[in-house]
């Protein structure tokens, strides 16, 4: 009864009210317990304790001053985000805040996605009873509260998507309640913790997108009711430890993105359960096991690419019924695509590209047969291995879902069969840089959701299809370097949104559709290197977006038009190669500008001094041209590796790098003392002047007719303006030689052998240099030759066509350079017929008049080298041997393996620096110095 009375006494007191705990007890001790027996103490003290606990429990104030105290740390992006967090409105209807139904404590806070600035305040840790946190996708910075820790009932933890830094505290493994931990995309630190196995109720892990480094520890082994783990995306190297075998519960891995090392890690295969598996970006190699598929059935995600794994692709993978998406692309595969993908009827992503898969023959596009099957299927990426035979037909039957498409850079032949139409969902068609021919089939135009199309670098041939146009959501077009003729079509113009427009490189002919020029949305233009004429369109709208102009190499004339200033984004133009005329139009606009090449043309006027005010130029190019009057030294004028200016005959001054003559400053008239003499000088002045002009007016008129006649009757003349090739591949290279039959063999040389090569695309023989990499000094001698032949072009040069930089069928490196052939061999074989085989000696001598003329020859083109190339080149290999002789017994001086760029040296230092150095050149070879000493050591 006693106790009764005590409690009913102690009733008041247990009330929520705002008096302290400290009050609470000295109340408590006043009271009269004195009568009570011990017992009786002991019991009224436990109970009273109990009651004390659900008492505080009941008041929420320690919870309102962590929630303001956090508030006061972060800002808000939002203004609303925590407007109803103050003292005048019930904490449980704050934003973000749920409250027990008991006790009506603080359980749950989500600010996910308020646009939260600041940092985490330590108060946190005082709302003991939260079981969920969710702070994610905020930009909260800072580091990780130690007091998170003391939150021992969480359960949930998403702090995602911010800027944590630090390491992760320890404490935080005092959470043993754990369930969910999540702090994917932060900028934690340090390693990762062995602690974490103390949250052995943990079933989500991700720690993704941090800077975490060193190794797994092997104690993650521990938490065996892991479902998601994911590391992805940090700095951890090492092998994955065996002891993470004991996951068997594991449905999501994620690793991608680290610098993890050794074979496939044996004690994933324990993984039954897995559905997502995520190795992608690390450093595993070695092969799969042939059960894979067999050990991991239940996959639906397996991204294995950008690793080093080996061997063949194990065909149980068929096996995996629910595989949706299988990539491990840049790795180095062997062996052939199985047709067995076919069975995989849930497929909807296929990447293998960037691996050496096939063997080059007619069998390894088979599976595009069974992919037919994969109605599901949305990108299919086989680009860059090694897969040849014909373009199936097949291809038409793939998936009506398929969007993203790409069988570029391996050995395809063949046609486009018409049916591509069929593929409406096509976002992305790629068949770039393999051996295909024949035309483009008018179906393309069927393809309406196209936004990418590259077909560069085969031999298709034919005419664009206008239809083309239809496609109307087209961004990139590539259609370069092939054998396109006709001309381009208008109807291109309705392609609105198109950013990349590349057709360069084709046989292409017709003037430029001004529809073209009107595409708003033009970035990068490139119609070099074809037969197009007239003039670029003069009424056009200006291209705002346009970057890069490139018409270089074509036979396009006229005035360039005023327009052309109003592109303000332009940075690179290429106009090298045509007949235009006139003076330069007013571009100082272009601030921007990188690259403004005018060689090779006809204009005239003076140079532009705007031009050294364009702070980003890298290179200005106005040789060959008629520009006259003194060239600008402010600017980049001042620079002789930025602007080049030879072949200009009217020029003058500019810096003495550019080795021009001296501007001739004309001295000023006396006066005389009779205004009737200067009346007189002044007329006959007029009068000559006048006679002067009309002459040049008359001059150029008949120059302009007579070179316009020349134009049309010589359209594949050896002029200065030769249309640059591209370069072409080891396998075109090798179907011209008959792989490199010795019946092509034309001879050999220091670096290599030269064979007679026919290239179909161009009906035409050329000599093919291949260099050998073994012998010390070729790769230097290839890099030299292409150098010093790459700016310079004169009529008794032997013509570099193009190069070859690539693999041969056993992945070694491969170089080779093309020239125009010679059919009269060398000069040397000339000379010397008695050291030639029989089959190729010549049947009689040379004539002194031809052994005269092929000696001026010779002298004509070392004076070019020597004084008018922008950057002297001194040959160090001239002989017999090295000069050949075209059909007309002309002398064209080639092997430009060991030259050197004079650049600065003037000539006595240049032939100090010779003999200093030693002789340079090979057997035959005179070096200069022996021509200045005036002595003879024979």
């Amino acid at each position: 009864m006693e106790l009764f009375l005590l409690v009913a006494r102690m009733l008041p007191l247990l009330q929520i009210t705002d008096v302290t705990d400290k009050q609470r007890l000295l109340e408590y001790k006043s009271l009269k317990t004195k009568d009570l027996s011990c017992s009786h103490r002991v019991t009224c003290t436990i109970f009273f304790a109990l009651m004390l606990h659900e008492a505080y429990g009941f008041t929420d104030e320690p919870d309102r001053k962590a929630l303001l105290d956090f508030k006061s740390q972060v800002s808000e992006e939002n203004q609303d985000a925590l407007s109803s967090w103050n003292n005048s409105s019930p904490l449980c209807n704050w934003k973000g805040v749920t409250c027990g139904l008991k006790n009506k404590r603080v359980t749950r806070l989500n600010l996910g996605g308020c646009q939260l600035r600041g940092m985490i305040s330590p108060s946190i840790g005082n709302i003991s009873f939260l079981i969920s946190l969710n702070l994610s996708d905020n930009s909260i910075g800072g580091t990780i509260p130690y007091e998170v820790g003391n939150l021992f009932r969480l359960k949930y933890l998403n702090i995602s998507f911010n800027f944590l830094e630090g390491e992760i505290p320890d404490n935080l493994f005092n959470c043993s309640r754990l369930l969910d931990l999540d702090l994917w995309h932060n900028h934690l630190g340090g390693g990762v913790p062995s602690e974490l196995e103390s949250l052995e109720k943990l079933e989500t892990l991700d720690f993704g997108a941090n800077n975490l480094r060193g190794k797994l520890p092997a104690s993650l082994g521990n938490l065996t009711s892991l479902a998601r783990v994911s590391f992805s995306k940090n700095n951890l190297e090492g092998r994955i430890p065996d002891d993470l075998a004991r996951l068997t519960q594991l449905v999501h891995l994620g690793l991608g993105e680290n610098k993890f090392s050794g074979g496939f890690p044996p004690s994933i295969y324990n993984f039954s359960s897995l559905e997502y598996l995520n190795m992608f970006g690390n450093v595993f190699s070695g092969s799969l096991k042939p059960d894979f598929g067999n050990l991991l059935p239940k996959l639906r995600l397996l991204e294995m690419g950008t690793n080093s794994f080996t061997g063949p692709i194990p065909t149980t993978l068929s096996n995996i019924s629910n595989l949706q998406e299988f990539s491990i692309e840049q790795n180095k595969m062997t062996g052939s695509i199985s047709s067995s993908f076919g069975k995989l009827k849930n497929l909807k992503t296929l990447r293998l590209h960037n691996n050496s898969l096939g063997s080059y023959s007619s069998g390894d596009l088979e599976f595009l047969k069974a992919l037919s099957n994969c109605t599901q299927l949305q990108t299919l990426l086989v680009n860059r291995n090694r897969l040849g035979g014909v373009l199936p037909t097949s291809i038409t039957n793939l998936s009506t879902n398929l969007w993203k498409l790409d069988l570029g850079t391996n050995f395809i032949f063949g046609t486009i069969p018409y049916g591509i139409g069929n593929l409406v969902s096509l976002q992305k068609l790629v068949l770039r840089e393999n051996l295909l021919t024949g035309p483009l089939p008018s179906s393309i135009g069927k393809l309406s959701r196209l936004v990418f199309l590259n077909l560069t670098s085969n031999r298709m041939s034919g005419e664009i299809p206008s239809s083309i146009g239809n496609i109307t959501w087209l961004e990139k077009l590539n259609l370069s370097n092939n054998s396109f003729e006709g001309t381009i079509p208008p109807s291109l113009g309705q392609c609105k949104y198109i950013l990349y427009f590349r057709i360069g490189s084709n046989k292409l002919n017709g003037t430029i559709p001004q529809e073209i020029m009107q595409i708003q949305s033009l970035v990068y233009l490139d119609l070099s290197n074809n037969s197009l004429t007239g003039s670029l369109p003069e009424y056009i709208k200006p291209l705002e977006r346009l970057c890069t102009l490139s018409v270089a190499h074509n036979k396009l004339y006229g005035h360039l038009p005023q327009v052309l200033g109003n592109c303000l984004s332009l940075e690179n133009l290429y106009l090298q190669g045509n007949f235009f005329y006139g003076d330069i139009p007013n571009i100082k606009g272009l601030m921007g500008a990188k690259i403004l090449d005018f060689s090779n043309n006809d204009f005239s006027g003076s140079i532009p001094g705007y031009f050294g005010n364009f702070s980003l130029l890298e290179y200005l190019n106005l040789s060959i041209n008629n520009f006259e009057g003194e060239v600008p030294t402010e600017g980049k004028f001042r620079n002789a590796t930025v602007v080049l200016v030879f072949g200009n005959k009217y020029l003058c001054g500019g810096i003495k790098e550019l080795k021009l003559n001296q501007c001739i400053v004309q001295a000023q008239p006396s006066h005389s003392s009779g205004s009737k003499k200067v009346t007189i000088e002044l007329s006959i002045g007029i009068a000559l002047l006048l006679m002067v002009l009309i002459m040049a007016y008359i001059s150029l008129c008949w120059f302009r007719k007579i070179k316009n006649n020349q134009l049309s009757s010589n359209s594949t003349s050896s002029s200065t303006r030769e249309v640059v090739h591209e370069k072409i591949s080891y396998a075109y290279l090798r179907n011209a030689t008959d792989g490199f039959s010795s019946s092509n063999l034309i001879g050999s040389g220091s670096f290599g052998t030269v064979f007679k090569a026919f290239l179909p695309t161009e009906n035409k023989v050329v000599a093919v240099k291949v260099l050998n990499l073994q012998r010390r000094g070729a790769m230097k001698s290839f890099l030299t030759e292409c150098e010093a032949l790459k700016d310079i072009r004169h009529r008794n040069l032997v013509k570099l066509l193009t190069a070859c930089s690539s693999t041969d069928l056993q992945g070694n490196d491969f170089r080779a350079v093309i020239y125009e052939l010679m059919p009269n061999g060398s000069l040397d074989m000339w000379l010397h017929p008695e050291e030639v085989e029989e089959i190729r000696r010549p049947s009689r001598t040379l004539t002194l008049f031809e052994r005269l003329n092929i000696a001026v020859d010779v002298i004509s083109v070392l004076e070019y080298l020597h004084v008018y190339c922008h950057e002297p080149i001194a040959h160090c290999d001239l002989k017999p041997s090295n000069v050949l002789l075209d059909k007309d017994l002309t002398g064209h001086v080639s092997d430009f393996g060991i030259a050197r760029l004079l650049m600065k040296l003037d000539q006595e230092s240049f032939f100090n620096h010779l003999s200093s150095a030693g002789v340079r050149g090979t057997i035959g070879y005179a070096p200069p110095g022996k021509t200045l000493s005036h002595i003879s050591t024979v």
